[in-house]
């Protein structure tokens, strides 16, 4: 099924990022094994489907239930809850520059694109890819610069299961119901960001609160709002120029804290924005976002030009300034660090008992998450070529998508073992990370939405 959603209906980069709370499943699917996928990764960030009869095949044809046309460009990925799909998007008014694939110098642009930009928050149903709801929440020129390969929307929504919140960075934060009523909206002053790339970090929630980190270069700051109306409780301002990591929070066995990936710093603040914790030692340039595994969190950097691309793992309960001294890999509180082990654009992925690198130009490492140690390192991906979308896992298969639309499908394990691949088509660029709920996996790309699942009858076998 082949559907567009039309006006009549009404980043080098960024697989990014908000994790929740799973509160339930009302509106789950009949017969099927539901989860929410409520935010980039799924529950706790992590990356993994926990359905059953999950695909592993799939081409533009071969195991789609459906595929819907998305108008516009925005990498942000999609959420869902229930039988709802939500994404967002920034259509268009006149020609954009097309992004080239890869990493390469000269994406930078210095003004804003000459277009008219229409900002979108879309509904999908997750049976069928039928619109649901649409709203527009903005019309005009875009707010900044960006970088050839990011969009204006390229943050992720956030969902509670009673309201869907979508952050447009320079441009703010809108909340709705989840049948399209208009809840509340706030507006934000746009901030200049490093050689005009724009924005990605995604919003989190916890709780009664929304949390955002604008890390730009003229002004960053932490951010705490009311989910319910919006109103400002609290802000922090930080000492970093520009990022688009994605806060995460941290709730481990002493306490609950928000954790910022910087340039300069990695911080922690309690839920009142006390600073916690921090260390300096990070990649020039942050995206990936980090996330917790078995009481220990992975924060990485990697820049891929530069000498230092640090994968670390915390311990909990630090306090102060825990950075590694001259020649250190561990302490106290950092378990360990592999200087030179981080991935640029992807987040790092940990599954059935191993932490998986996946490098932007198509290499991937296997590590024991609990020290570090490498069970193999740098494997090359057979004609990978150049990775934006973080990895993600489930049925023993660990699944990267490049920016071509072809999935590299490999068998979880100490060992590398390339078992097949999966081609979207040729017009499928890809650099938003897929959402998986029950028995389907969808994935964005440039032009459209796929819904993956095994037909009826292999799904009942």
């Amino acid at each position: 099924m082949n559907m567009l959603i039309s006006d009549r209906c009404r980043v080098f980069w960024l697989g990014l990022v908000a994790p929740v709370l799973w509160l339930g499943s009302p509106g789950a699917l009949s017969g099927q094994t539901q989860e929410h996928w409520p935010q980039f990764r799924g529950p706790e960030a992590r990356g993994i489907g926990r359905g059953t009869n999950l695909p592993d095949r799939w081409s533009a044809t071969e195991n789609i239930a459906w595929k819907t046309e998305v108008p516009g460009r925005g990498w942000s990925s999609p959420i869902v809850w229930g039988n709802r799909v939500f994404l967002t998007t920034a259509v268009n008014r006149g020609a954009l520059e097309e992004p080239k694939k890869g990493l390469y110098f000269g994406g930078n642009r210095p003004d804003a694109p000459k277009v008219q930009q229409e900002h979108k928050v879309i509904c999908l149903d997750l049976s069928s890819g039928k619109l649901l709801w649409e709203q527009s929440v903005h019309q005009g020129p875009p707010q900044g610069p960006i970088h050839i390969k990011n969009s204006l929307a390229s943050e992720t929504p956030v969902t509670d299961g009673e309201r869907v919140y979508a952050y447009f960075g320079n441009l703010g934060l809108f909340c709705f119901d989840l049948e399209g009523r208009p809840v509340w909206s706030k507006r934000f002053e746009p901030r200049a960001m490093r050689n005009g790339w724009g924005t990605a970090a995604s919003p989190v929630l916890h709780g009664d609160h929304l949390y955002i980190v604008n890390d730009n270069d003229v002004e960053s700051y932490l951010l705490c709002l009311d989910k319910r109306t919006g109103k400002e409780v609290w802000r922090v301002v930080r000492d970093e120029k520009s990022n688009w990591a994605t806060p995460f929070i941290w709730r481990n066995d002493q306490r609950t804290e928000i954790v910022t990936a910087g340039t300069d710093k990695v911080r922690s603040y309690d839920l009142n924005g006390k600073l916690l914790w921090w260390f300096t030692g990070m990649s020039k340039i942050t995206i990936a976002t980090p996330y917790e595994n078995q009481g220990l969190l992975y924060v990485s950097a990697g820049y891929v030009n530069d000498s230092q691309r640090p994968l670390y793992a915390i311990r909990p309960g630090a306090s102060g300034d825990i950075s590694l001294g001259p020649d250190q890999t561990s302490n106290k509180f950092i378990a360990w660090c592999q200087p030179k082990g981080a991935p640029y654009n992807p987040t790092t992925l940990i599954y059935e008992g191993w932490l998986y690198v996946l490098y932007d130009r198509g290499m991937m490492s296997c590590l024991r998450p609990a020290t570090g140690e490498a069970a193999f390192e740098r494997e090359r991906i057979p004609e990978g070529k150049h990775f934006t979308v973080s990895p993600w896992a489930y049925d023993g298969k660990i699944f990267c998508l490049n920016e071509d639309g072809v999935t590299f499908v490999l068998r979880a394990g100490n060992k590398f073992e390339l078992l097949h691949t999966n081609k979207l088509a040729d017009d499928d660029m890809c650099m938003a990370t897929p959402a998986i709920v029950g028995d389907r996996l969808l994935i964005r790309t440039e032009k459209r939405v796929y819904c993956v699942r095994k037909p009826a009858s292999s799904s009942k076998r």
